[in-house]
């Protein structure tokens, strides 16, 4: 697919500030014209000709023949760049103010402000990439975590599409078979035994069972764990916010209640983006603020993926620390044993959870790193990536496929029940319409406006 644009768009494709460089980009068949009007060598010549691929070194200037920035400038020809159209790139120093001069004066010349995504979306509507791809380079482009990079790496790469064409593929192929037979009995094509669909149609069950049974990975990937550490007052919560931050964030003192409200962070553990938080002490108060934190408090257990209880060691258990575990009961937890550079009094069998009871000690910076690797074991245990590296992330791509199971299913059963063959070529034809909209062959122009849309500006 090919689509001639007949406009030139624009735009700042480096985030806005103070920096070394920053970059002003083109995409259209006006794009050289433009920057042949706006750019001039060192010598002041004005060039009439741009080699592909070739840097030029001089500067931008306005129509009165002020210089606006000393440049860079690179041509990339169509179909050989990332829009398959003629792109310009313009690397000027990365101030704002010569940023947005250069755009200025090439929308001046003929370009349009590009929209959010616009250069991205050329790109698949040409044929470059396909919508999976396409959402890849933005997922890479918002990742936090190396973990996250390297799930959009794969997919930008094509992984995942080449996964979902496979699948596609063999149902194409038996809805045609199904369909010619249908639609041209007179060319005497033998109708298959049922054995052979319900083989095909199977495999490609199988398929799509092994992307979705990485769901769940890949949203732990995407979106990380959210984190709660909870406990009593003055056991050294705030400690162990700091010491796994490996920065001072939180105040600590040896006054109870000195963490009114829940803080939070994120940090990065083996890949793993944590979302970790720090709650006021359990207790029971009389203090009207103090007790709003407490139920803050709550409400974070409530939503956490996992808890770290953490217990002061040199005290014994009390009615406290037991309100606390009947509280964390359902959850996923970790014990998390302080104060062990003093002399324990608590006693261990007073735990009734099942959870990993690690032993720390915030003044001597002790067990953090037996904390990081449970969280990680913990939350990561029985997660899996499919072959080849693929990871489902995006939920668009998780409904889609739950989609595609659903007729696939179907179509199974009506084989199974001697349904006639034209009701379930429809079936089939709705599970390939369904893997089509995470490539985006079948995807409505509402939908591709709406992830486009996702995008920054200038991408």
């Amino acid at each position: 697919m090919n689509i001639a644009f007949e406009d030139t768009i624009a735009a700042i494709s480096t985030p806005i500030g103070v920096g070394g460089i920053g970059i002003v980009r083109m995409s259209g068949n006006k794009s050289q014209d433009i920057l042949k009007r706006m750019f001039k060598t060192k010598s002041g010549k004005q060039l009439d000709y741009f080699e592909n691929r070739r840097f030029y070194y001089g500067h931008i200037v306005d129509g009165n023949g002020q210089i606006i920035d000393e440049v860079l400038v690179v041509v990339m020809k169509a179909p050989h760049s990332y829009t398959k159209e003629d792109i310009v790139e313009i690397h000027c120093h990365g101030g704002i103010v010569p940023l947005r001069q250069i755009l200025k004066l090439a929308i001046e010349y003929g370009a349009r402000m590009a929209e959010p995504g616009e250069f991205t979306k050329r790109a698949f509507l040409n044929g470059r990439i396909d919508l999976a791809q396409a959402e890849g380079i933005m997922e890479l482009i918002y990742s936090k975590t190396e973990s996250q990079a390297r799930a959009s790496i794969w997919q930008m790469e094509g992984a995942l599409s080449e996964k979902i064409r496979s699948i596609r593929g063999k149902l194409l192929d038996t809805m045609a078979h199904i369909e010619v037979i249908i639609d041209y009995p007179e060319e005497g094509i033998e109708e298959e035994p049922v054995e052979n669909y319900l083989y095909r149609l199977n495999d490609a069950l199988k398929e799509i069972d092994r992307l979705l049974s990485t769901a769940e990975h890949g949203k732990i990937i995407r979106q990380g764990i959210k984190v709660v550490i909870v406990g009593k007052p003055n056991v050294g919560k705030s400690s162990l916010l700091n010491a796994l931050l490996r920065e001072n964030r939180a105040i600590v003192t040896d006054i109870p209640g000195t963490t009114r409200d829940v803080i939070e962070e994120s940090l990065s553990i083996n890949g793993l983006l944590v979302r970790i938080l720090d709650t006021a002490g359990i207790r029971e108060t009389t203090d009207v603020i103090e007790e709003l934190g407490v139920e803050r408090s709550r409400k974070s257990i409530e939503d956490a993926d996992l808890v770290l209880w953490v217990l002061d060691a040199s005290r014994p258990f009390d009615d406290e620390d037991r309100r606390i575990m009947a509280e964390i009961a359902d959850k996923k937890v970790i014990a998390v044993l302080n104060k062990t550079d003093k002399p324990i009094v608590l006693n261990l069998k007073d735990i009734e959870l099942n959870a990993p009871i690690i032993h720390t000690s915030m003044v001597l910076n002790r067990g953090i790193e037996d904390i990081e690797r449970s969280i990680y074991d913990i939350v990561m245990e029985g997660k899996v990536w499919a072959d080849d590296g693929v990871l489902v992330t995006n939920l668009r791509h998780q409904e889609a496929l739950i989609r595609a199971k659903e007729h696939v299913i179907e179509a199974l059963h009506a084989l199974e029940n001697g349904i006639p063959l034209d009701l379930v070529s429809i079936d089939i034809r709705s599970a390939c319409d369904a893997l089509g909209t995470i490539t985006g062959e079948t995807v409505t122009e509402d939908l591709i406006d709406k992830i486009f849309s996702e995008f920054c500006i200038g991408k």
